[in-house]
């Protein structure tokens, strides 16, 4: 059966069914969508993304995508130099800076450890996080991976890589806390929440 959909809107398709998230039925809608918005603006769509795939770079100290090098973050003498926080993702550090009450540095793995997605300890930049972790300003590594399966095993993946250039215990390795959220309700949490709610509990002062 011959299809009757252009091959260019059969290319387009395909493409956007590539993005994460999107399947056949919403890439076919975004497609559509493209052809009937005014010529101009699907054109400012594919100039933005060059423009973003020619100009952002990972930073050459935490690994975040920026635009200059060092990125805005490593470059500003005002933060903490001494705690260097590691998460798994750049969307992550956007969470964590748009919260505001976080001063030091970053580094950015840009994978986490996923043995069923084919997701090694070579996905992970632990060279350059340990490169980072040696320097002298250091005195924490706080890892921020995210609580579940794949978080765990990045995060021992990273004590090891940091555990390797630690002198006399220094940097000191700490992690996120975990346990109950804010405004949850102690029935509706799993048990593996409340366990961590239980180790990672704090002495009441005053």
């Amino acid at each position: 059966m011959v299809s009757k959909t252009p091959e260019s809107l059969e290319a387009l398709m395909a493409q956007l069914e590539r993005l994460p998230g999107i399947g056949p039925r919403s890439a076919s809608r975004l497609a559509h969508h493209l052809l009937r918005v005014p010529e101009a603006d699907a054109l400012a769509l594919a100039d933005a993304i060059r423009a973003a795939r020619e100009r952002i770079r990972p930073c050459s100290l935490c690994r975040a995508p920026s635009e200059s090098d060092p990125c805005p973050v490593c470059a500003d003498a005002t933060r903490d130099r001494t705690l260097l926080l590691v998460l798994e993702t750049p969307r992550d550090l956007t969470a964590v800076e748009s919260a505001g009450s976080y001063r030091g540095l970053y580094f950015v793995l840009g994978a986490r450890l996923s043995p069923l997605e084919g997701v090694d300890a070579t996905a992970l930049d632990l060279a350059g996080l340990a490169a980072r972790a040696r320097h002298t300003d250091v005195a924490e590594v706080c890892i921020g991976t995210n609580p579940d399966l794949e978080g765990d095993g990045t995060a021992l993946a990273v004590v090891e890589a940091v555990r390797g250039v630690q002198v006399d215990g220094r940097p000191r390795i700490t992690r996120l806390a975990r346990g109950l959220p804010t405004g949850g309700q102690i029935e509706y949490q799993n048990a593996s929440v409340i366990a961590d709610a239980f180790d990672g509990r704090r002495r009441v002062e005053g």
